[in-house]
């Protein structure tokens, strides 16, 4: 069982495709949260075993409301099911996507046992790709932070997908919201040694300046004027309306980029939004947030961990 964020990349047709791989489980979706972030384009599983399950609604939920621009769907397990199981499990996905970014994309069934269907996912996933708007490295650099460790020999090491702007070595930079400064020592991107790592590549960035202890997942490599660190924002918010009603002052989990935090819901003008409901709110922060105009959110409950909606940061820092 997947339980932490995995990585993986091949090449397919001169186009480097870089894979996180997200824990399913519903224990697990806020590492989930974690990885999801940054892509561009999504696989959607679902067992042919099993069809579509509760985890497979709420992953599928939080792709929409991060506005994923494009994906695919794989049935997996295909040696398991007949031909009649496969249709059942295509019109359930059918049914899932319908009206959303991943209506009428391709859904095929693979099998890592037997290898079927492999070679054609492998081929449709570089059409796919090459199909994605490219992600601009123009402006300043912005890392979320997904992984930290120490490397003989080398320090510290961080890693994320870099969401826009290009990191060279020498390259002073800062983490925030901690506001520690650091150096490049040096970039990899799958492995290899380069000079400049550009918007939309996994990367790993060697740091000088900062010990392994004072960096973790949630904090974003970045430049001072590059990012807002704030304790409010007002947000656009969208129910999901499988949700329960957000009352005015409710707590709820806060997740953008690799960071979680506990906010307060303010609305300004009703008491409660019903479920499917959208609105513009405020959220007061338990700590600083790295947010900036136009960032994509999550919202879970505070309790029971659910999926309640997402939306779309409208001011990062509004007046009083």
């Amino acid at each position: 069982i997947t339980i932490d964020l995995g990585f993986a990349h091949t090449t397919e047709r001169d186009t480097v495709l870089s894979f996180v791989d997200v824990p399913g489980h519903e224990r697990f979706v806020r590492n989930m949260l974690a990885g999801v972030g940054g892509m561009d384009l999504v696989m959607l599983h679902v067992a042919s075993d099993e069809s579509v399950m509760p985890q497979t609604r709420e992953h599928f939920e939080i792709c929409r409301l991060l506005e994923v621009p494009a994906g695919l769907v794989v049935i997996t397990k295909s040696d398991l099911a007949d031909a009649g199981m496969l249709e059942v499990v295509r019109l359930e996905v059918q049914e899932l996507v319908s009206g959303s970014f991943l209506d009428g994309a391709p859904v095929i069934a693979v099998s890592a046992r037997t290898g079927e269907g492999v070679p054609e996912l492998r081929r449709v996933l570089a059409s796919v790709a090459s199909a994605v708007r490219r992600r601009s490295s123009d402006g300043p650099p912005r890392l979320p932070i997904d992984r930290v460790f120490s490397l003989k020999g080398f320090g510290t090491v961080v890693t994320g997908t870099l969401l826009t702007g290009r990191l060279t070595h020498d390259d002073e930079l800062i983490l925030q919201p901690s506001g520690r400064a650091a150096t490049v020592r040096g970039l990899h991107v799958h492995g290899k040694a380069q000079a400049e790592a550009v918007a939309g590549q996994r990367v790993a960035v060697n740091l000088s300046g900062v010990d392994v202890a004072d960096v973790a997942r949630g904090e974003t490599l970045t430049r001072t004027d590059a990012v807002t660190v704030t304790r409010h924002a007002d947000v656009h918010i969208e129910l999901l309306p499988t949700a329960r009603q957000i009352k005015h002052g409710a707590r709820v989990r806060f997740h953008q980029g690799t960071r979680e935090l506990i906010g307060r819901v303010v609305l300004p003008d009703v008491t409660h939004l019903e479920p499917g409901a959208a609105a513009s709110a405020r959220i007061y922060f338990d700590a600083p947030a790295v947010i900036v105009r136009g960032d994509r959110f999550i919202l879970r409950a505070y309790s029971p961990l659910v999926t309640i909606g997402g939306g779309t940061v409208l001011d990062p820092v509004p007046p009083r």
